[in-house]
């Protein structure tokens, strides 16, 4: 089999991130003004507002790129991150993975539900491959379970 390499979008990252950064703000500007007399929906719109934009500040200091390569020759799987503080690299060998399943983040009555690959390595730990960064297909569950199972076939040809 052939390298695999799969790269996510800083751009579409960073689009998704300001488009949180100014709702947030919309939200904060807009209830500014919230009762302090008790528990308002307008306390919940400007707190709501406060956390929006927290998520799309954070979003955007440490978002970047992340590279995952899957190496049949090395037996390895290599993921790069690289944000505005440098560059980390963390390599699993095909060894030390136990198992794998799609992982999910959000709920149906949210409407955004996110989708993942998540190793289970035989140490005990977890490590999910997409969650960092954004990647194609991050919403739709088919995409990564042929993802999943494009891994499994790398391990499985590298165990013959």
């Amino acid at each position: 089999m052939e390298p695999w390499k799969i790269e996510s979008s800083p751009g579409k990252q960073a689009f998704l991130a300001w488009t949180i950064l100014m709702v947030g703000l919309i939200l904060a500007v807009g209830f500014r003004n919230f009762d302090i007399s008790g528990l308002t929906n307008s306390l919940a719109g400007f707190l709501l507002g406060l956390l929006l934009l927290l998520i799309g500040i954070w979003t955007l200091v440490m978002g970047g790129k992340r590279t995952i390569s899957v190496d049949p020759q090395t037996r390895s799987i290599l993921i790069e991150d690289v944000n505005r503080f440098g560059p980390k690299k963390r390599s699993i060998s095909f060894d030390e993975v136990g198992g794998m399943h799609i992982g999910r983040l959000g709920n149906r009555e949210g409407g955004s539900i996110s989708y993942d690959v998540v190793l289970k390595l035989k140490a005990g730990k977890s490590f999910s491959l997409f969650r960092a960064a954004y990647f194609e297909g991050t919403w739709d569950r088919s995409v990564m379970e042929n993802r999943m199972r494009r891994l499994e076939g790398y391990l499985r040809q590298q165990e013959k």
